[in-house]
């Protein structure tokens, strides 16, 4: 059995899942777009621009998208995030820098926790991509 995470592009996010992965994958470590396959002229859910089914990995884990211009009543949502722990100060910084910024937004401010820890990690942050993906950073201990 084998389980990978699978982001759907709809809303006002339809038509930005490539450029989501190609984002992802060149900030993350060993990380690569596997495949896009577009949708065919005509083909219900989406038309030839938009990605029927695509596979990317993330340092080695494997994601999966799709997009759709169908009118869905749902989106991305804070209630499921992608946790990430890090390994280094360094790291954490530029990733939750590259994941906040350019019309992403910070719903925890990433900061050392010695005070007051989450019983995650020595620093913690929790983001919102501009594509509307949810990002918990964590820097271990």
């Amino acid at each position: 059995m084998k389980i990978a995470p699978f982001l759907t592009f709809v809303g006002n996010q339809c038509g930005k899942a490539e450029e989501a992965m190609r984002l992802y994958t060149s900030i993350f470590p060993n990380s690569e777009i596997k495949s896009i396959t577009k949708y065919q002229e005509g083909e219900a859910g989406g038309t030839p621009d938009l990605i029927k089914y695509g596979v990317f990995t993330l340092n080695n884990t494997e994601y999966k998208v799709s997009e759709s211009n169908y009118n869905h009543a749902w989106s991305f949502t804070p209630a499921v995030s992608l946790f990430v722990d890090c390994t280094t100060e360094n790291e954490i910084d530029i990733l939750f820098k590259e994941l906040s910024s350019n019309g992403g937004k910070i719903m925890i401010p990433l900061d050392n926790y010695e005070s007051e820890n989450y019983g995650f990690g020595k620093k913690f942050g929790w983001c919102e991509d501009r594509f509307g993906v949810s990002w918990q950073l964590n820097l271990l201990e």
